[in-house]
């Protein structure tokens, strides 16, 4: 089943985030995964508000997360650490 990779994201550091942009994306592409929402418009209808919002789409959940954890994802992610608060979390689609 496909998966949903979903970031709730705000940048406290953003020359240090627009490295971690930088790497993230290629990781994220080289292990199949295809953005869908980066950025764009949005309204809070409950939980805590943060300012930038991702989704990517995988082949699946094991996929998602085999990227998380990949050297590359690693890298870009030692640069959004300090440099910015987030959730993430990999949802399973019903297709």
């Amino acid at each position: 089943m496909p998966a949903l990779w979903i970031a709730h994201v705000t940048v406290t550091d953003a020359d240090a985030y627009a490295k971690y942009a930088e790497l993230a994306g290629p990781a994220i592409a080289a292990h199949g995964g295809e953005f869908i929402a980066r950025g764009g418009r949005f309204v809070q209808l409950e939980g805590k508000e943060r300012p930038r919002n991702v989704v990517a789409k995988f082949a699946s959940v094991d996929a998602a997360v085999e990227c998380y954890h990949s050297a590359a994802y690693q890298e870009a992610l030692s640069h959004a650490k300090g440099a910015s608060e987030r959730e993430l979390m990999v949802v399973e689609t019903s297709e």
